[in-house]
């Protein structure tokens, strides 16, 4: 492809679809290219109660993406369904090169996003969004008085138990160890929260349940004993939550950016170290990975891009 556009935005999750709606609204000449379907993992959420805006009588994680692709179509923002396979970054010409074409533009948004670690048990799509989940923030607040049990042993399963149990009135960590991970301080709120209770040198074998998540079966990993878990009669269900890392969609960039364990470095400006390069959302190096934060960096990405063209 010959044609250079002022701007390409890898990735259509919220922080991609935000850029885009703020570029083209500023009359940039945007195309946005995503490889599967828009949204990114907010597309399998199927309830959003914590971002401003979203609709009270019931907002989805797909209809909230629907609306912001409508936004980006209207302010014109060109779409292309193509997997890249390389980049070469450095110049006054970025140029993307994916599987069906070749794409040209004077500034990037690396918009790939970041997806949480697989729990690795089987079942586990199944039940993803549906009793399974990776974001305490996001789903917390559905499993008010239920039973829910948190995998992992680092500081951030942790602390999203600690969080849980301000709405679930039992939580179980479940982790592969004898213990924690988590520092020092983390560990001493956790045993004094008579919430929290431990299940030791486990792991999650099976997922199990008709439409929710019902029934779990876990593994001892010393002895081998096999134990199922089954929710509360009255309950019905209850929650499991993966807290065992995030792997960032950033191999196409290794080399080429600046990056901290996989994920991308800016300045609060979304800046790379690459002129004219920007990245926004999970694929950044940030502390706090939600719909709302992905939506600002998107904004802000993009005004800079537009900043950077003017110069």
């Amino acid at each position: 492809m010959d044609k250079i556009y002022d701007l390409i935005i890898l990735g259509a999750g919220p922080a991609g679809l935000t850029a885009g709606i703020y570029a083209g609204r500023s009359r940039l000449d945007v195309l946005l290219i995503e490889k599967g379907s828009d949204g990114g993992q907010i597309a399998i959420t199927d309830e959003i109660e914590n971002y401003p805006g979203a609709m009270v009588e019931g907002e989805s994680g797909p209809s909230l993406i629907a609306r912001m692709t409508q936004q980006a179509e209207k302010f014109g923002v060109q779409r292309a369904r193509d997997t890249i396979k390389s980049v070469e970054l450095t110049g006054e010409v970025k140029k993307l090169v994916g599987s069906k074409d070749t794409y040209q533009a004077r500034t990037v948004i690396i918009a790939t996003g970041a997806f949480p670690k697989p729990i690795g048990c089987e079942n586990e799509g199944k039940f993803v969004g549906k009793g399974i989940s990776f974001c305490a923030t996001c789903d917390a607040a559905f499993f008010e008085d239920f039973e829910v049990f948190v995998v992992g042993g680092g500081d951030s399963a942790v602390e999203e138990a600690m969080y849980l149990t301000k709405f679930a009135r039992k939580v179980t960590i479940i982790h592969r160890r004898d213990q924690l991970r988590a520092a020092r301080s983390i560990q001493e709120k956790a045993f004094a929260n008579p919430k929290i209770h431990f299940l030791w040198d486990s792991v999650v074998q099976r997922a199990d349940g008709e439409e929710l998540l019902n029934t779990i079966v876990v593994k001892n990993v010393k002895t081998g004993e096999l134990t199922e878990i089954k929710a509360d009669e009255d309950d019905g269900l209850f929650g499991l939550f993966g807290f065992i890392g995030y792997n960032p969609n950033s191999a196409l960039f290794e080399g080429v950016v600046d990056m901290d364990r996989g994920y991308i470095i800016t300045d609060p400006d979304m800046r790379t170290n690459i002129p004219g390069v920007f990245a926004a959302g999970d694929i950044r190096v940030k502390s706090l990975r939600q719909v709302v934060t992905a939506t600002a960096d998107g904004a802000i990405a993009a005004t800079m891009a537009e900043r950077y063209l003017e110069q």
